[in-house]
């Protein structure tokens, strides 16, 4: 199923990153805020798969990463409204939110601290919220009320599952979980930096 639709995000570039395909937030009322701020990181498959890995990071308290997560997510969203991009480096951005998913493989795999999810979160955090820069704040207000309750729900269910979850893989099967999410985070990487 989790493969199913993984393939089938692949092939939607359109509702990859704004659930309304707009190229920028300037034009959203409140409730499209609110449904972007849902949308945006469940519907890009980076973002998704970067949520969804933190299930088999293997922590000892995984619910305990649930708000500094969300809170340096959304501290690096705000941060976008105010330090914008710079255009350098905006073909770079979708890479470096590729390789954050190699980055959490190693967490995984124990090669790098926990601690660096964190930053990486702030990144994810960063981007989603520079598709919003120039909204008016009602919408703005409403996109990161969305952004924390999207990813919030997906965190809780991710982490209240994650001791099952690796539980059920075994050592050999987180090791191989993370080296598939390593794969899938430089595979993501060459296709955003390869024209």
């Amino acid at each position: 199923m989790g493969a199913a639709l993984l393939v089938a995000s692949l092939f939607t570039p359109a509702l990859a990153h704004h659930p309304f395909g707009m190229a920028e937030g300037g034009t959203l009322n409140a409730w499209q805020g609110l449904l972007s701020g849902i949308g945006h990181p469940l519907l890009g498959p980076d973002h998704l798969l970067f949520l969804l890995a933190i299930g088999f990071v293997g922590f000892a308290r995984p619910q305990a990463w649930v708000v500094p997560l969300l809170a340096v997510g959304l501290g690096g969203s705000a941060l976008s409204q105010v330090v914008a991009l710079p255009d350098a480096l905006a073909p770079w951005a979708e890479s470096l939110v590729a390789i954050s998913l190699a980055l959490e493989g190693l967490v995984a795999l124990s090669v790098l601290p926990a601690a660096w999810l964190l930053p990486l979160f702030g990144v994810h955090g960063f981007l989603l919220g520079g598709t919003i820069v120039g909204a008016e704040p009602t919408p703005l207000a409403a996109y990161f009320l969305g952004l924390l309750l999207g990813q919030g729900a997906l965190l809780l269910v991710v982490t209240a599952l994650s001791q099952r979850l690796l539980g059920w893989l075994g050592q050999q099967g987180q090791r191989l979980a993370a080296g598939i999410w390593i794969g899938i985070g430089f595979a993501f990487a060459w296709v955003a930096l390869v024209p």
